[in-house]
């Protein structure tokens, strides 16, 4: 890769971490609030959980952006992790945190699933019906 391709997708990557850093210091959505009405603190509780789901979203996709970074400074940005071909241009343009090329992403996908799946149905069909 160019450097001068490498120079625009660290600036890209650059710009994304520090929107993310500033968007990770605001938490003021997951304060613990008490409400006088039990539905008013269903909602509260729901905003809650949906503003936690989403500062967890942040905060892994600031970490891929920070691995994107080393592997730039490391030499080895654009190279798939999984098969160490190259990962297309149209993919890292697309997403230029990527460290997998499609293929191998949706493998890491799938895994990722049947280790999330498994505790969830072993817990479900533990459960008395």
């Amino acid at each position: 890769m160019e450097e001068r391709e490498l120079q625009q997708y660290r600036s890209v990557l650059e710009a994304k971490q520090a929107e993310l850093v500033e968007a990770l210091r605001r938490r003021d959505g997951i304060t613990i609030e008490k409400a006088a009405d039990a539905l008013d603190e269903v909602r509260l509780a729901a905003d809650r959980e949906l503003m936690i789901h989403t500062l967890d979203r942040e905060s892994l996709r600031l970490r891929e952006i920070r691995a994107a970074l080393a592997r730039i400074e490391e030499g080895t940005y654009g190279i798939c992790l999984g098969c160490e071909e190259p990962i297309p241009k149209k993919r890292l343009d697309a997403v230029p945190w990527a460290a997998y090329c499609v293929r191998c992403q949706e493998a890491v996908d799938a895994q990722r699933a049947a280790e999330t799946a498994g505790p969830i149905i072993e817990s479900l069909l533990e459960e008395p019906v």
